[in-house]
């Protein structure tokens, strides 16, 4: 796709995917400063199962993260590589799978197209995984980007948000898709 370009982005009739952001989220968040230094996963209350049951109900699971505090020079790839790598392994231990991960190392600044709420990490998922259903499919997240998104895809969009400000905004608002 030429620089300037836009595209229409469609899925084909097949896999509906269930489209997470990570902190905040699936893991618990901190301030940029705070995650220096962090590497084992602390999980947002509900997680576990909101994912163990968007998986039997079906959902490819496909995490999309912005990760500009690695050109922020904040945490290295390699900080990003291990974290990640730490809650992938927590979570396949409790038997959930996911589909694949996509990042975006830029800085928030930079003007990538990968940096939500742009399309571009769903962009990359498509075209990975031609078999997406965006008609299927869920984005959820825990930021206003999150939500711009999905609004920008016209998919459903479930909000997570911390339990004690916003008791309503959790895990437990996936269970209406079964």
């Amino acid at each position: 796709m030429q620089r300037g370009e836009k595209r229409e982005i469609k899925g084909n009739e097949g896999m509906k995917t269930a489209f997470l952001d990570r902190d905040g989220t699936i893991n618990r968040d901190y301030p940029d400063v705070e995650w220096k230094g962090k590497t084992e996963p602390e999980l947002i209350d509900g997680a576990m199962e909101g994912l163990r049951f968007l998986q039997d109900q079906g959902y490819a699971l496909i995490m999309i993260t912005n990760q500009y505090l690695i050109d922020e020079g904040i945490i290295t790839y390699a900080d990003y590589q291990n974290f990640t790598d730490r809650l992938v392994w927590r979570l396949a231990q409790q038997g959930i799978h996911l589909q694949d991960i996509f990042f975006c190392p830029h800085r928030r600044d930079a003007g990538c197209r990968c940096c939500k709420p742009k399309p571009g990490m769903i962009e990359q998922a498509l075209e990975k995984y031609p078999e997406i259903d965006l008609k299927q499919s869920i984005l959820i997240g825990d930021s206003a980007g999150d939500r711009e998104l999905a609004r920008s895809l016209a998919i459903p969009f479930y909000e997570i948000a911390d339990e004690g400000r916003h008791p309503r905004k959790n895990w437990k608002a996936v269970y209406a898709l079964g």
